[in-house]
């Protein structure tokens, strides 16, 4: 019969577990007990106590910007690992960038047609007409 080598990662979890559920009673046996008041209830953050309402009117557009960043920023990370190991990929790993970038060309002119990188339009264009 041979040994699992998962056992340590079995241990582990279950002392993860043990440990959450020891500190959880814990916290609720000793500490404080607070009574819900107005300011207890407020949001608080940064030492700032927040004034008038939270549904301040920003434009969708700099969501939209930080998420297509965010998109178009992470294939870098792929393509200068592909770049790293260019010759131990060979052939195979050329056309296989090759086809990741025509399908991130292919999402921008999407986004370009769709009207999604038009600063200040707030009208989508559909791709029909």
């Amino acid at each position: 019969m041979t040994e699992s080598p998962l056992w340590p990662l079995v241990v582990y979890f279950f002392a993860v577990i043990a440990l959450v559920l020891i500190i959880l009673g814990l916290s609720s046996l000793v500490g404080p007990r607070s009574t819900m008041q107005r300011a207890t209830i407020e949001p608080f953050e940064s030492g700032v106590v927040g004034i008038g309402s939270s549904q301040i009117p920003i434009s969708v557009e700099f969501y939209l910007i930080a998420m297509f960043f965010v998109i178009f920023d992470l294939e870098t990370v792929y393509i200068f690992a592909w770049a790293v190991a260019f010759f131990e990929l060979g052939l195979f790993g050329y056309l296989a960038i090759s086809v990741f970038i025509l399908i991130l060309v292919v999402a921008l002119i999407y986004e370009w047609k769709s009207g999604a990188l038009d600063w200040g339009v707030k009208k989508r264009v559909g791709l029909r007409e």
